[in-house]
């Protein structure tokens, strides 16, 4: 196991953690209209992943993977439509969408070889960065993500289960 794949897994099962038993109501909440909803949140870290894994192995992404690539930019970092509507971010499109991009992330996090850790690839935020750069950016970008759905289920506003 790598470093990078130690501190995927905590960071991963930490979001993993705080989003567990959320309702569709709750994946939904945004604290404002222009923020992201805990449940696209989610959906964009399964985004990323897919995103990096594909530009890094070239995997074939059918229709499912290919809608949650797209969750890594639009409508996240740049002012296009999230490609999910609002009435599908529920408990089981979240984790199964979850547990895919896991799958996919999980073999090069274990053994990110050379030739992957020198690839170069496109970034969600639009810079040009290497294999390396790619496997850092899953191992940390979960606990981000795990850190605002915290904040918000602490929000007054948030709706109670």
């Amino acid at each position: 196991m790598s470093d990078l794949h130690a501190a995927y897994q905590l960071s991963r099962t930490r979001l993993e953690q705080e989003i567990a038993g959320l309702s569709a109501d709750q994946l939904r909440w945004r604290p404002h209209a222009t923020a992201l909803s805990i449940g696209e949140m989610a959906l964009h870290v399964a985004g990323v992943e897919i995103s990096f894994v594909h530009q890094l192995t070239g995997a074939e992404l059918d229709e499912s993977a290919e809608r949650l690539r797209l969750c890594a930019t639009e409508g996240v970092v740049n002012e296009n439509p999230f490609p999910l509507g609002e009435a599908e971010i529920d408990p089981q499109c979240v984790s199964g969408s979850l547990e895919l991009a896991r799958t996919m992330a999980e073999p090069i996090l274990e053994n990110p070889t050379a030739e992957i850790r020198a690839r170069e690839i496109k970034s969600a935020l639009g810079p040009m960065i290497d294999g390396l750069g790619a496997v850092s950016r899953m191992a940390f970008h979960p606990a981000y993500h795990q850190g605002q759905a915290y904040s918000y289920k602490t929000d007054p506003n948030f709706p109670q289960g």
